[in-house]
């Protein structure tokens, strides 16, 4: 099977392993921060087991309304819903995975973590209230780097996208003016910049555009081989954007003190911590629409946790701990049938 291409789709990116006709086929759609891993695991599964899947990567908003309009097996997001959403909505809700989100920069001659950057000139930047690469700001953190004198373009997320959610949540925290003005949201008025759909776009839209600054997973950073910018931690550090900086960030997560496992990693302390980390989920239906079908996404998730760590960390993804896989393994005995049992039974 040839390679996946992350970010050479620009929109809808989609892996379909399996033939269509297959009956264990499951399909989910939503955030594009974890389709490298998805996509490799989801490989990895075929050969193993001949089960497929077909996950559509169109932005955590897309997600989550196909989850709530059962048109999937599973939505994914990388905002997650909070306790009274996923009550209405009838859904279970856990964490696959852990990763970074990464400030990728296309700067004539800078190369990769060369560029250092802190949370307040990002939100700066992302702003528009510093507009050139030589602003006197950036030139204080980078003495001795040369820095154009060239107008950033700022690529933002167009579609509704928990990147964006936690990138703005992490800019909301280190910086007051950004709060107030613009806060954290999936979707928010951006003041300047360009657009693009899903991390591919804007993966693709930085590596097309001079002077370019966006946000995207690591993994994207990683495989498109774009040039990414040191951010400094709330411990005055610049850790490289790795699988060990984001462990570092989720060391103290408590994953029991919100249902659903909804806790924000980003800004955290420790020296080696880096400041965009996060979680991504999947949501299922409480009462399973198609109790087979159901039982195998948790049977896909539950391989994934035990035999996919090492291809999510090839991508500088962070697996989940035990205990936390333990946790989720009690959340899945809330997914039950019509005859009121759970779907799946480890």
């Amino acid at each position: 099977m040839r390679p996946f291409a992350y970010a050479l789709a620009v929109g809808l990116a989609t892996v379909q392993l399996a033939s269509a006709a297959l009956a264990a086929d499951i399909t989910g759609a939503g955030a594009t921060f974890p389709f490298p891993v998805y996509s490799k695991w989801a490989e990895a599964y075929r050969k193993e087991t001949g089960s497929g899947l077909n996950y559509q990567s169109i932005g955590s908003g897309g997600g989550i309304k196909q989850i709530q309009a059962k048109t999937v097996d599973f939505g994914a997001t990388d905002a997650p819903l909070k306790p009274e959403q996923l009550a209405k909505d009838g859904l279970v809700q856990f964490p696959t995975v852990m990763g970074g989100v990464v400030p990728v920069v296309n700067i004539p001659g800078i190369e990769p973590g060369k560029l250092k950057l802190t949370g307040d000139v990002l939100a700066d930047i992302y702003a528009g209230k510093i507009a050139k690469w030589s602003d006197p700001r950036i030139a204080k953190l980078n003495d001795g780097l040369k820095l154009p004198d060239s107008n950033i373009t700022p690529v933002y997320r167009s579609d509704a996208s928990g990147t964006t959610n936690i990138f703005t949540t992490y800019l909301s925290q280190v910086s007051e003016p950004w709060k107030k003005e613009y806060g954290a949201a999936t979707t928010i008025s951006w003041p300047v910049g360009q657009g693009g759909k899903g991390n591919e776009g804007v993966t693709a839209t930085v590596k097309q555009v001079p002077n370019a600054i966006g946000y995207v997973e690591s993994a994207y950073a990683k495989q498109n081989k774009l040039s990414y910018a040191l951010l400094q931690n709330k411990a005055g550090k610049y850790p490289q954007p790795d699988d060990k900086a984001f462990q570092a960030a989720a060391a103290s997560a408590d994953w029991k003190a919100t249902p659903g496992f909804g806790i924000s990693l980003t800004n955290q302390p420790g020296e080696a911590a880096w400041p965009i980390t996060a979680a991504t989920f999947i949501l299922v239906h409480k009462d399973a629409v198609d109790p087979a079908k159901s039982a195998d996404v948790l049977k896909f998730f539950n391989w994934a946790y035990k035999n996919g760590d090492k291809l999510a960390v090839d991508l500088d993804y962070v697996p989940l701990p035990d205990n936390v896989v333990e946790l989720i393994h009690q959340e899945w005995k809330d997914v039950k049938g019509k005859d009121g049992k759970p779907v799946f039974n480890m």
